[in-house]
C-alpha cells in the first residue's frame, strides 16, 4: 500500500507540474526537473519562460502542498489516537485560533510590526495557543483527555474573539484576513517548502515512533498503563510533536480544514485501525489529497484559482457529515 501511494503521489505531481493556462508535456516537464538534480543535466527543450513555469511555479507548489497535506493527515491521525476520538483533527488544542490572531496582527498592524511576516506570526500565535491549552489543561483537568478538549474549546473561543475585535477595529484589512484564513498556496515557492520541511520531517518521525504506543493507548489509559506503557508521557511527545508540525504548516499555508479528519478514516476503511498502518499511510494520503485539491483549486476557474480551503471543505464537509451520523452518541 505504500508502494501505491507512492506511485499515485507520483502521478499527481507529474499531473501539477503540466497542467495550467501554458500546456507543457509530461516528458519535457519531468526533463525540466531531472535537470534541476545533482549530477544530472538534461536539456528538456523548454523555453526559458516554461522552465519557469514548471520550477518556479508549479513545483514548488505541489511540493508545499503535498507537505502540507502530509502533515495535517498525519497530526490529525495523531491526535485521534491520543484522544482516542475519531472526530478531533489537528486544530483540536487552538492552533487555527491562534494561528489566525497572529495572522491577523500581522496584516491589520502591519506598521507597527513591520519586521513580521505573517508565516512566523501565524507559528508563534499557533504554538502560543497549543502551549496555553495544554498548561490550562493541566491545571484544570489534571492533563486528562476531557481537560483538554475542554481547554482546547475555552481557549479557541477566546483567541478566535481577539481576532474579531481586531478585523473590527480595522476593516481595511477584513478581505486580506479571510483570504488566508480560506488557505493559499498561490504564493508559495521554494523557500516556503524548505522552510516547512524540517518541522514535517521531525514530526514524522517523533510520530512514527510512537505509532505502537498509540495501539496500546487504543485499548484505554487504565489497561495501557497495566501493560507497562507510560501513557502519559506517551501523550505529551506526541501532542507536542502533532501541534509543531500543524503550526509549521498553517503557518506556510492558512487555515485548510477537513484535511486531518478526512484522510485519516479514509485509511482506516482501507487499511484497518492499526496505527502502525494509519500513521505511515496518513502520510501519503494527506501529500496525494491536499495536492489533488490544490489542483482542483486552480483549474475549476478559468483565469483565476479557488481558495483550497474552499475544495478540501466541499469534500470534508459531507464527509464529517456522514462520520458524525455513523459515531455512536
Amino acid at each position: 500500500m505504500l508502494l501505491a501511494g507512492g506511485a499515485v503521489l507520483a502521478a499527481i505531481g507529474v499531473a501539477s507540474v503540466v497542467s495550467g493556462p501554458v500546456g507543457i508535456s509530461p516528458g519535457a516537464a519531468l526533463a525540466e526537473i531531472a535537470d534541476h538534480l545533482p549530477l544530472l543535466e538534461v536539456d528538456s527543450g523548454l523555453t526559458a519562460s516554461e522552465a519557469a513555469i514548471v520550477w518556479e511555479l508549479r513545483a514548488p507548489r505541489f511540493v508545499t502542498a503535498a507537505l502540507v497535506g502530509a502533515m495535517l493527515a498525519m497530526a490529525g491521525a495523531a491526535f485521534q489516537g491520543v484522544f482516542r476520538n475519531p472526530l478531533v483533527d489537528p486544530y483540536l488544542l487552538g492552533a487555527a485560533a491562534g494561528a489566525g490572531l497572529g495572522a491577523t496582527l500581522a496584516i491589520a498592524y502591519a506598521e507597527w510590526l513591520p519586521s513580521v511576516g505573517v508565516p512566523p506570526a501565524a507559528f508563534v500565535g499557533a504554538l502560543a495557543a497549543v502551549g496555553i491549552t495544554y498548561t490550562v489543561g493541566r491545571l484544570a483537568g489534571g492533563g486528562n483527555r476531557a481537560g483538554m478538549l475542554l481547554a482546547g474549546v475555552a481557549i479557541a473561543s477566546f483567541f478566535t474573539a481577539v481576532q474579531t475585535f481586531l478585523q473590527q477595529r480595522r476593516s481595511d484589512s477584513v478581505r486580506q484576513v479571510f483570504g488566508w484564513i480560506l488557505g493559499r498556496l498561490n504564493t508559495v515557492g521554494w523557500a516556503e517548502a524548505r522552510l516547512l520541511l524540517p518541522y514535517v520531517m521531525a514530526t514524522a518521525v517523533v510520530v512514527l515512533l510512537h505509532r505502537r504506543q498509540l495501539d496500546v493507548l487504543a485499548v484505554g489509559e487504565d489497561e495501557a498503563e497495566a501493560l507497562g506503557l507510560r501513557s502519559g508521557r506517551t501523550r505529551v511527545w506526541v501532542v507536542i510533536a502533532a501541534s509543531l508540525g500543524t503550526a509549521a504548516a498553517v503557518a506556510v499555508s492558512g487555515l485548510i480544514g477537513f484535511v486531518g479528519i478526512v484522510v485519516p478514516h479514509a485509511i482506516r476503511l482501507l487499511a484497518g485501525a492499526s496505527y502502525r498502518v494509519i500513521l505511515p499511510l496518513s502520510l501519503l494520503g494527506g501529500a496525494a489529497f491536499l495536492a489533488v485539491c490544490d489542483l482542483t483549486a486552480r483549474s475549476l476557474i478559468q483565469g483565476g484559482e479557488l481558495p483550497i480551503g474552499v475544495v478540501t471543505a466541499f469534500v470534508g464537509a459531507p464527509f464529517f457529515a456522514s462520520l458524525l451520523a455513523r459515531t455512536p452518541g
